[in-house]
């Protein structure tokens, strides 16, 4: 803990936070929203976030009457007696001494990740949440990196999969998820256009590959991820992409081979889609961009029921004359029927649509998947609403529905060779897919719901929470969040989060580039970061040509006779 003191507690609450007075010779303007602070109570340490900061006066006659700017004696003498002031803190943990005692077994459950980062605190301190407040004139310090270690941990931990996120806003050290913990719920990045949402999911992605903590499925719409990404700002300027950084862990999937090729890209494998791979459910998700009817859907079912997974096909080849003679016999509704296939005659403009394919491309993603490859999917000139949600979610079902089963096979026979590798679903505009009215209709709303039960997890990104369903957002584990300017998209962000009124001020008070607050599952407590820089010192420190070359024989070996017991 740094010497100096700050100032001292004067009132507050457990539920509202602590009021300090801050000591006459400490600036008000070194005190900003999101900075830490501990406060040094008479049985314990309570490491604070600081959220409002405010002036005070003795008397109003002062505030009625101030002293000219040029009488610089007459502020002095003002300063720290009559004119003072105050800052706002949020207590956040709590360290106590270990002789005080353990963390109660409920105190554990209620605060998993408190529990997860208590191995990294010191010996001689406990991190509890906190539940009481320290007295009247308790002194403030500023956080050392002694606290920050104690509660985030550092990168180099040999017992955790820790990845450095950032760094506080006025110190240098670490701000480190646990990645294990964070792979096993859905997760989130959001922020308004322009904050850099990309750049962190790639940090993101790039500690999971790095750290070995799962396998990424990234469907990335406007071709960020995979090779090479256009870095924001004067001139033109490029980043690396996950193919770059991993080469030998990273595969591209690509929808449009004419468009990656000319961006330069290399060993991009072709993938199509044919239609018989596309369901009834990934139709009603694009019932809006294709304008498809509840009838017509209604009625995609009875052909569904005739013709089998050939029934688009078959829908597609039939005469007006057919149409009539098979709504005749088995009860459809001509006009909606009718009305079906001049909208599903709009599949045909895509690029990745087959009638028949000669492989299975998505087999050919689940055994990457599967022997730990990462996979980028690239969309190129398919990058519309309409393409990016239809590829998406027919991929998703048919890899959710192999992870059901091998989940399934190994919960039954308990062999660790069969566990499934934890795999997270990257995909944008998220609130396109997790939208009230189809959340419930799509395999993307299944996976939010079912947390961990399958290994399958979410990576959201997008601008506009406010339009995902509520009880998806409530099970969003860890939310990073950049600067957003939306009452409804802010509101959306705290959705069953305690406490979360005491940190929209933070949340509004953010920089529109490279800070982020980060709070949820994977976190102690919520960090306002300045974001790691995606740059070549990230670059250097990321990427290990040893590690990335070498496949690990043990996790192949093990995906190897899981592929084979399941008979991929």
């Amino acid at each position: 803990m740094n010497d100096r003191t700050l100032g001292s507690v004067i009132g507050g609450s457990l539920t509202q936070g602590l009021d300090v007075r801050l000591h006459p010779d400490i600036s008000v303007e070194t005190m900003r929203v999101g900075k830490f602070l501990v406060v040094q109570g008479q049985q314990a340490r309570f490491f604070c976030l600081l959220t409002d900061v405010e002036l005070g006066t003795t008397s109003t006659r002062i505030a009625a009457l101030p002293p000219s700017p040029d009488d610089d004696f007459l502020c002095e003498v003002l300063a720290g007696g009559s004119t003072y002031s105050t800052i706002a803190l949020t207590p956040m943990l709590m360290f106590v001494p270990a002789r005080e005692g353990q963390p109660e077994r409920s105190d554990v459950r209620q605060t998993g990740a408190i529990a997860s980062f208590q191995a990294q605190s010191s010996s001689e301190n406990q991190l509890q949440p906190v539940k009481t407040v320290p007295s009247h004139f308790s002194q403030v310090y500023e956080a050392s990196k002694r606290d920050f270690r104690s509660v985030f941990g550092w990168e180099d931990d040999p017992h955790r999969r820790n990845f450095s996120i950032g760094q506080p806003l006025d110190m240098d050290v670490p701000i480190c998820l646990d990645l294990d913990t964070f792979v096993e719920r859905s997760n989130g990045v959001f922020g308004k256009s322009g904050t850099g949402k990309s750049f962190l999911t790639r940090l993101l992605l790039s500690g999971i590959i790095r750290r070995d903590a799962g396998v990424n499925l990234i469907f990335d719409m406007h071709s960020e991820y995979g090779w090479e990404a256009v870095r924001e700002g004067k001139g033109f300027n490029t980043v690396k992409g996950l193919r770059q950084l991993f080469p030998g862990r990273v595969e591209i999937y690509t929808l449009d081979p004419e468009s990656t090729q000319r961006r330069g890209v290399r060993d991009a494998q072709e993938l199509f889609i044919s239609y018989d791979q596309i369901e009834i459910e990934d139709l009603r998700l694009v019932g809006g961009e294709l304008g498809l009817s509840e009838a017509s859907l209604d009625n995609a079912n009875i052909l569904r029921a005739e013709f089998g997974k050939s029934w688009i096909v078959q829908l597609l080849n039939m005469t007006n004359e057919e149409i009539q003679l098979f709504c005749e016999e088995k009860q459809g509704h001509r006009g909606s029927i009718s009305a079906l296939q001049r909208k599903l005659a709009r599949l045909d403009t895509l690029k990745y649509i087959r009638s028949a394919c000669p492989h299975d491309y998505i087999d050919r993603i689940l055994q990457s998947l599967h022997a730990g490859k990462h996979i980028v999917v690239e969309f190129g000139s398919q990058s519309n609403m309409l393409s990016y949600m239809l590829a998406a979610n027919a991929i998703t079902r048919r890899i959710h529905s192999s992870y059901v089963r091998k989940a399934e096979q190994f919960l039954q026979s308990k062999n660790p060779a069969l566990r499934p590798r934890q795999l997270v679903i990257c995909i944008e505009e998220a609130h396109r897919f997790l939208d009230s009215k189809i959340v419930h209709q799509t395999i993307f709303g299944t996976i939010a719901r079912e947390m961990r039960k399958y290994f399958v997890t979410l990576l959201v990104v997008d601008q506009r929470p406010s339009g995902i369903d509520p009880e998806v957002m409530s099970q969003v584990g860890t939310r990073i969040t950049c600067l957003l300017n939306d009452e409804k998209d802010i509101d959306a962000i705290f959705t069953g989060v305690s406490g979360g009124q005491t940190l929209r001020s933070v949340l509004a008070k953010l920089d529109s580039k490279q800070q982020a607050l980060v709070l949820g599952h994977a976190v102690p407590m919520p960090v306002v970061t300045r974001t790691r820089a995606y740059d070549e010192t990230f670059y250097a420190e990321i990427g290990d040509p040893d590690w990335s070359e070498l496949p690990d024989e043990e996790v192949f070996a093990a995906a190897e006779v899981a592929r084979a017991d399941l008979g991929f």
